[in-house]
This record gives C-alpha cells, structure tokens and sequence, in this order.
C-alpha cells in the first residue's frame, strides 16, 4: 500500500493563537510516527491583524490560494480588539474563509469530561454532550459588509434565509445525528413566532426531516434554548440554527463544560473543511504561556475524524481518550479553569497520554 500525505494548511493568526497552534502541531507530529503508511505535510501561512499591518490584507491571495487545494485547514485565532478596518468592524478573516470556502456548517461539540469543569449540579463526566451546527454563510451575518453611515439616525441589518442554504444546514445537522447514534434527535433553534425568515427556516427543517424517518425533530424557540441548556442540557442531541444564534448559543454552551478553552469547532463545506477552537485571540495573555490549548487539540481532533482514514480516525480517538486521562485529575487544569499548568505542560500530558493510547492500539492491530 502507497502511504497517504494530508496537506495541512496551519494558520496560527493573532494572540495565543500561535501559541495554541504550536502545541498542537507538535501533538499530530507525535502522532504521525504512530500512523501506519500517513503523513501530514504542514504548510503554515502568515494571516490576521499581524499580516494585514504588514500588507494592508489579512488574508493574502497566497495563503486564500493554499487553503483552497489543501485538505484540510487549522486555524488558531485571528483578531484583536484594538485593530480595526476603517468602518469600525474588527478585522476577521476566519469569515470571509468562510464565505468563500462555502464552509455553511459551523459543528461545535459540547462534552463535559470531569464534574468538576461544570457551574451546573448533578452533572458528571459525559453526562452533558451535544452538537450545536450553526449556519455560517447567511443569516444575520449576510449583512457584516453594510457600512454605517455616521450621519444617519437608524441602521438596518436583513437577516437572510436561503433553500439552499437553510436545507445544506438541516441535513448537516440529521447526518450528525445518525452517525453520534445517541438520542438521534434534531433541534431547530428559531424564533418562528416572531421572525418571518425563521418560519421559513422552520419550513425548510421540516421537510428535510421527512428524509430522516429514523431521527426525532423537533422546535425549541432560541429564548427558551437559552434557559433549558441551563436547566437540562441533557434534553439536546444535536441543535441546528441560524448564524448569530449559533454564536451566541455556543458561548453559552461552552460555559456548561469549563469555558470557551474547552470548545472545539470545524466549519464544514462541501469540499474544504477550516477546524479552529471557538476562543479569540485573548491579547490580554497572549505570549504568556498560559492559554487553554484544549480547544485547539480538540479541533483537530475534528478534523482528524473529517478526513475520514482508518489512522487518522485512531489518531482522534486516542487524543479524546488521551484528554480524558488527563483531565480526570482535577488538579491537571490551565489557570482559566483553576489550575496552574502552562499551555506547554497541559499539551504535553495529552501528547504523551494520547501517544501511549494510540501506539498501544497500533500494536494490538
């Protein structure tokens, strides 16, 4: 058998981004020496606040040009606060990768892995776990390029919907349900009794459920969302929505299982794939050795179990398998979740667990 080379495209961007990146790279070069006949090829880009200082674009066509040929894309976190385009907006090119990628499915897991990471009572390791799927490409977001006109006394944002948009989304969402094999449920997060566009989307939901006889759907307005994910997170398998409730709601879900360094994401287009944890930049401790790489691990995780080898799925077990080792000791943690452990130490004990787990599979087969 011919071995397999996956072309990764790695964009470290602004703050602890790098820093997160690093780590992670370092971990999948550990885990390649593992891999039976797979390689990853990294070819790193310069992108973010740093990059459009230097050039006036944040987003070199170069790099743009490399994240469309390459398999898969790691991004670590791009944007600062305090730089910004001259219409005020924070310069973010994850989105506009997005955009033009086609990358319509934004899929943030949520999994608890020690009581302890929880503000929530009753709850164990495993006991909160489900996939929020935003859509990335419309919604309320189709209006970012509007600019303001400081002179006017009203600004308007249209939160659009489209067929082809809401139903690539919705049978996302199903596809995931039947292959977690858990509850097999779908939840559509709207807000039907207000919105036009969201009965609209509710209409796309459901006919796309008639082609999934064998998961439950149902409705859940994003008001009420917010206070059941609360109350019993437990009642969602895989929730479905439109963009800015996406982002808002995945924030909140990550506060149920140890933070925004806890939570993974991949937005997942037809042919290219971009995994980033759902954190910023965080300038306030970049380069100080202690951001939460989890979330960077976790997302490349993701796009390990995306490319859809037999290895690589292994690899992404044993690093999930591997953090849950580490973090069954509650005093393994980064200072975000209580703990002491540098961004090198944290990333170092789920590198050696994960390593361990996976070279002992590899020799079982």
């Amino acid at each position: 058998m011919s071995e397999t080379t996956f072309n990764i495209v790695v964009l470290g961007g602004d703050g602890i981004g790098p820093e997160v990146m690093d780590e992670t790279v370092r971990l999948l070069s550990s885990l390649e020496s593992h891999l039976d006949r797979v390689s990853f090829q990294f070819d790193e880009h310069d992108v973010g606040v740093g990059q459009y200082l230097k050039s006036g674009n944040a987003l070199p066509d170069s790099a743009f040009a490399a994240c469309r040929r390459c398999d898969a894309v790691l991004l670590g976190a791009m944007g600062l606060p305090n730089v910004r385009y001259p219409d005020g907006k924070e310069i973010a090119p994850q989105l506009d990768l997005r955009e033009q990628l086609g990358l319509y499915g934004g899929v943030r897991p949520i999994q608890l892995f020690h009581e302890n990471d929880t503000p929530l009572k009753g709850y164990g390791s495993g006991e909160i776990d489900f996939v929020l799927v935003r859509e990335s490409t419309e919604g309320l977001f189709a209006g970012r390029e509007s600019i303001l006109d400081p002179d006017a006394n009203e600004a308007t944002n249209i939160l659009k919907i489209t067929r082809e948009g809401a139903e690539r989304v919705c049978r996302l969402a199903f596809e995931l349900a039947r292959e977690r094999g858990k509850e097999k449920k779908v939840s559509l997060i709207d807000k039907a009794n207000v919105l036009s566009s969201m009965v609209f989307f509710r209409k796309i939901f459901d006919e796309v459920a008639e082609s999934f006889p064998d998961i439950t759907a149902d409705h859940v307005y994003v008001d009420a969302t917010a206070l059941f994910l609360v109350r019993n997170p437990q009642q969602f398998d895989v929730m479905v929505t439109e963009n800015m409730f996406g982002d808002i709601l995945s924030d909140l879900a990550a506060g149920l299982v140890g933070g925004m360094g806890m939570a993974p994401s991949g937005d997942i287009g037809a042919d290219a794939a971009v995994f980033q944890p759902s954190h910023g930049s965080a300038p306030d401790i970049a380069g100080k050795g202690i951001a939460n790489p989890i979330a960077m691990i976790l997302s490349s995780a993701m796009m390990l179990d995306w490319l859809r080898h037999p290895q690589t799925i292994q690899a992404a077990k044993a690093i999930r398998e591997g953090l849950t080792e580490v973090l069954s000791d509650p005093f393994s943690r980064t200072a975000d979740m209580g703990g002491k452990m540098s961004t090198s130490e944290m990333a170092g004990a789920i590198e050696a667990a994960a390593v361990r787990i996976l070279s002992s599979k590899q020799a079982v087969v």
